[in-house]
């Protein structure tokens, strides 16, 4: 008996059968429940569209997506453990602007590589910050800030809702850019950078429109200028960073759908198409345009691009303003 030629072919015909499986596996993809993990706390911005986007997949896949928040370490812990999840397609999340393109470079020890570990899915969506100050401070225009930080060196003041968020890397780009000198005053969130920038603690904030906006409308703030290339249609007056000179000041808070590196791509494709279909109902597009974002979607290559592009951009205003991790 050729014992050769029986384990051989009995090896051709067991990897056959896994090839069979697995392709049924990924046809009949979803067939339970899917867990989205997010990187951030309950309640914010990420949370919130994490769920929308969750919801609205769910019915047009036909399975339970279920909401699993992951604070911690800007991003980081969440993210980490989608990296090294199964890659079946069960355990998708939500990819922010700093874990996924910021973090590798400002934490030296980050345990996963946004680039290697991670597979991207869909753009979701785009955001612009805008430049705001009190509305009793003397600044009304991006040149006035920048002679009074060139008169003044060390003196302005900038708050963000912690060390390495878009709220600083903003502020940072525009310090680059302009050549100027100013103090970073951070906090433990957000909200709480623009309460004291409202109370006259510091003098200026970059911040995300959807938070901005409401404080601007009750002209509790005063918007300078906007990050996106044009401006937006909730500030038609407002002018871009290109406008008054400073185009290399475009900074656009996005976040995406990501999945473990490894996750076939049938499955990949098919939460794409059903992103990308989600993204198309017009509650979600409304809301998403009334808090100043672009709407994402298209290719998973798109959103790969993407996040080469950012983490190259940010990388490098990371270390010219020697930013470290609190």
């Amino acid at each position: 008996m050729n014992f050769k030629w029986i384990a051989g072919h009995l090896a051709v015909f067991c990897i056959t059968l896994l090839g069979i499986s697995n392709a049924h596996a990924q046809a009949s993809y979803p067939n339970k429940p899917i867990n989205f993990i997010v990187p951030y706390g309950a309640g914010g911005g990420a949370d919130s569209r994490s769920r929308q986007i969750a919801q609205k997949m769910s019915v047009i896949l036909n399975q339970p997506i279920i909401v699993d928040n992951k604070p911690g370490a800007g991003g980081n812990i969440g993210t980490e453990f989608i990296s090294r999840a199964a890659p079946d397609g069960y355990t998708i999340g939500m990819g922010n602007f700093a874990p996924m393109a910021v973090n590798k470079t400002l934490f030296g020890n980050l345990r996963y590589d946004p680039e290697v570990d991670l597979t991207p899915i869909v753009l979701i969506e785009k955001g612009p910050l805008v430049l705001v100050v009190n509305p009793a401070s003397s600044y009304k225009t991006v040149k006035e800030i920048v002679d009074a930080a060139k008169a003044k060196p060390g003196v302005l003041t900038f708050s963000s809702g912690g060390i390495g968020g878009s709220h600083q890397l903003s502020a940072e780009l525009f310090k680059q850019s302009a050549g100027i000198d100013m103090i970073h005053v951070p906090y433990k969130s957000g909200s709480a950078g623009l309460t004291d920038l409202m109370a006259g603690n510091v003098t200026m904030m970059f911040d995300q429109m959807y938070s901005a906006m409401p404080s601007i409308k009750a002209d509790k703030l005063r918007a300078i200028a906007i990050t996106s290339k044009k401006r937006s249609p909730l500030l038609p007056n407002i002018p871009s960073f290109a406008e008054v000179g400073y185009p290399k000041v475009e900074v656009l808070n996005w976040q995406g759908l990501i999945a473990p590196k490894g996750t076939p791509k049938a499955i990949i494709d098919k939460l794409n198409a059903a992103a990308n279909e989600a993204l198309k109902d017009p509650q979600l597009r409304e809301l998403m345009l009334s808090q100043g974002n672009e709407i994402g979607g298209g290719t998973p290559a798109d959103f790969a691009t993407l996040i080469k592009s950012e983490s190259a951009k940010w990388s490098a205003v990371v270390k010219t303003a020697n930013i470290k991790p609190e």
